[in-house]
């Protein structure tokens, strides 16, 4: 009776923890998607060069990442509400730093702790979202993950005009002390769900895992190091383009160039930098709605595919305005939702008791792709004289991921639910 009466308030207690946390993911956002319009005032005042900034921006990415499977471990074993509180307030100390950094390693410092406090609120909000809807794992996480790729688009005019009139530095702690109180304040609200209080998947043809993977099993399988590798592959070009925007942008020639979008007049730069962190927060809720309806691999498929599109027309047509803005904005749109597609397939394949762990090990990949999305890129840059051969490269990589989805990874994932169905089966007591 009592499993039942959980049961019955589930719909209404895990659209609240699904709200709270995405409200959470958007206090975050501006730490990875509003940094680019950070680059050019710092490297202008401060006479640092880019590919020296932009170390800063691998070193947030990385600690962002490679620390969840640790905050994971702490949310699965203690819940989500002192990990998140923590973030919060660890969030606000890093642009605080941010905005006092009078030096390269300093800054670097401050991009650490920056880090350490997003993957917190990060790996919590999507951990506990994919815990609560176990029967639309894709939707949710989407959603989730939406308020962390759309949550800048609100503060993009906001962040650029403070910058212009107080400065960067100002910018920095204002901005950072507000996440931070809002993160602190929603913390209590969260928690993880009881037994009797998870509504049972509906599509069984998503391929639901019958038992739960602890960590360690999960890394001996060969499924999660190709979800892996194809999730380093996206994600680097993703980044390359979040990281860059602003720097791209000026080397085209269109940071200050006029452009109307839907009778809307601004500049190339502010323009793009709302479009496109719209685009990507509709990409994740909208693929991960897909993916629970047609399938994951799928759905990757025509994700990874338009996103080499997309590429590839940057290097043609990116030096129009309005081209640069809308193929940006198909940037973000097929790259943004490898967060609600690559949590949501590891949930499904290897369990949900450990969701928060086994997905924060997996988005350990967006840190590896950090190293192209920051100074790598830059790097290329110098070296080629243009930002096409990024273009080229992450367009190859978008490529290669779109057919391991249906050549590589479905028929992989297929052999491993039928291998823990059997194993599931010859567990259970004889009649």
């Amino acid at each position: 009776m009592a499993a039942q009466a959980l049961a019955q308030r589930a719909p209404a207690n895990r659209w609240l923890q699904l709200s709270v946390g995405v409200v959470c993911m958007v206090m975050i956002a501006n730490l990875q998607y509003g940094w680019t319009y950070f680059v050019n005032p710092m490297k202008e005042a401060n006479n640092w060069a880019l590919a020296a900034i932009q170390v800063a921006f691998s070193l947030f990415v990385l600690t962002e990442t490679w620390l969840i499977p640790i905050e994971g471990w702490f949310v699965d074993k203690f819940g989500p509400k002192k990990v998140v509180m923590i973030g919060g307030v660890i969030v606000a100390i890093g642009w605080t730093l941010n905005s006092l950094a009078s030096s390269l390693p300093m800054l670097y410092v401050a991009a650490i702790i920056s880090g350490v406090g997003a993957g917190c609120v990060y790996g919590t909000c999507v951990g506990n979202a994919l815990k609560w809807f176990a029967d639309r794992r894709g939707l949710a996480a989407g959603l989730t993950a939406g308020g962390f790729g759309a949550g800048a688009a609100a503060t993009v005019v906001p962040i650029i005009n403070t910058i212009n009139t107080y400065g960067y530095r100002a910018a920095f702690l204002w901005f950072g002390l507000v996440q931070g109180v809002v993160i602190v304040l929603l913390a209590p609200l969260l928690k993880a769900p009881q037994p009797g209080q998870v509504a049972l998947p509906k599509k069984p043809k998503l391929g639901q895992s019958a038992r739960d993977f602890a960590p360690g099993e999960m890394l001996k399988t060969p499924l999660f190091w190709a979800l892996y590798l194809m999730f380093t592959m996206v994600a680097a070009g993703g980044l390359m383009a979040t990281a860059q925007l602003g720097p791209i942008a000026r080397d085209f020639g269109l940071d200050k160039m006029q452009v109307v979008f839907l009778g809307i007049a601004g500049t190339t730069l502010v323009m793009a930098g709302i479009v496109d962190n719209i685009l990507n927060g509709i990409a994740r809720p909208f693929f991960g709605w897909v993916s629970d309806n047609i399938g994951r691999e799928p759905t990757m498929f025509i994700a990874f595919g338009g996103g080499a599109l997309a590429m590839w027309g940057l290097t043609a047509f990116g030096h129009q305005p309005l081209a640069f803005v809308l193929l940006f904005g198909m940037i973000y749109f097929t790259w943004g939702e490898i967060y609600s597609l690559f949590p949501a397939t590891c949930t499904d394949a290897f369990g949900a008791k450990y969701a928060a762990t086994n997905a924060g090990l997996l988005y350990t990949a967006k840190g590896a792709a950090a190293i192209f999305g920051g100074p790598l890129a830059a790097w290329l840059v110098s070296l080629s004289g243009g930002w096409e051969s990024v273009f080229w490269l992450s367009a190859v990589m978008d490529l290669a991921a779109a057919a391991m989805a249906l050549f590589v990874l479905k028929p992989m994932r297929a052999a491993h639910h039928a291998s823990v169905a059997t194993m599931h089966a010859a567990a259970q007591p004889a009649k």
